[in-house]
Formats: structure tokens, sequence, C-alpha cells
């Protein structure tokens, strides 16, 4: 019988650059006052859990979310965003149509100059093979959810402020809690 390995992954607040519907994969935007709103918002539901472990990535975003919603994590580069190499900060509306649509289907995603997939994949993955069986609390970005949650039923980008949770070890989703103000994520 293998562990169980439970993660609930909450997608950090909005940023500078989701307002402007601009790509920030490793660029590093701050949280806008929503962002820090919708990040504040997320301590009540998260008060009184019990975690094994809590962590974020190194990116501000994902940080200040943390802090905000829950208080110390521990901060590790593997949890970062896809690195979108050359589409870095690009507006959403500028990007080539049918790079657009690879990038929403996100499975077999190459970014001109950054990550494909299976890298991003296989970096998420070195990860959680490090984590020790329990319940773990993961301050991330929207890439690290659904590349996570893909084959568990839900593939799709969440809004900023979303927890969703995973049972890991069985692959199956336990729950997707999105913001009741909820501004569409890219690819809607």
């Amino acid at each position: 019988m293998t562990a169980k390995l439970e993660l609930w992954l909450v997608r950090h607040g909005e940023t500078t650059r989701s307002v402007a519907r601009e790509i920030a994969g490793w660029s590093d935007p701050p949280l806008t006052a929503r962002g820090r709103g919708q990040a504040s918002a997320l301590r009540p539901k998260l008060e009184g859990e019990v975690f094994d472990g809590v962590w974020c990535s190194d990116l501000k975003r994902a940080k200040t979310t943390a802090s905000l919603a829950w208080g110390d994590a521990a901060s590790d580069p593997r949890l970062r965003e896809f690195n979108f190499g050359e589409m870095e900060e690009a507006p959403f509306e500028t990007i080539d149509p049918e790079l657009a649509t690879r990038a929403r289907r996100f499975r077999d995603f190459q970014a001109p100059g950054g990550e494909n997939n299976e890298e991003f994949r296989a970096r998420l993955e070195g990860f959680l093979e490090g984590l020790p069986p329990g319940r773990h609390l993961l301050f991330v970005h929207g890439g690290v959810i659904r590349s996570l949650a893909q084959d568990l039923g839900l593939d799709r980008f969440v809004a900023t402020g979303s927890v969703v949770g995973l049972d890991w070890s069985a692959q199956s989703l336990l729950f997707v809690d999105e913001p009741e103000d909820a501004e569409p994520v890219f690819e809607k």
C-alpha cells in the first residue's frame, strides 16, 4: 500500500501582469491590492487545517500569498511557474494564434526559448518525490496546478486565489475552490 500524499495547491493572488493580461512565467510581478486581498481571504479557509509541510515557489507573488494566507512557508525554486522564455511579459493578445492554441492545450507545449511541458513536469515531480507522506500545502502558480491536475479531471487554469486539493497517491481530484469574484483566465 502506498503512503498517502495529499496536496492543497494554492494559486497566488492577482498580479500586475494578470491585470495587464501579460504572461508572467519566471518574471516576478508583485500582487495587486486585489491580489493581496485574495491572499488574505484564504487565511480563514486554511485556519484550523493541519499540514505536514507548507511550501511555496521562490517567486515573490507566491511567497507574498503564502505569508498573507498562512505564514511561514519553505521556498523551493522547483515550484516556479512554467518558463515561457521569449513569451515572458508578452500580452496574451499578441501571441501567434497557433502558439496560443498550443499554450492553452499546455500538455505538449514548448515555449520558444523556454521550457517544454515534459521538462516542467519533471521539475515538479522531482519536488513531489522528495515530500514525505502526509498532507502538504503548496503556494504555487496556475501552470503548476494545471500540470499536476491535468490528468485528474481539472484540465484548465484556475483563477488567482484558488485552492485545489489532490490526493496524489490515489491520483484523484479532491476539490476546487475558486473565489466567487474570479476573473476569467487567459484561455477562456
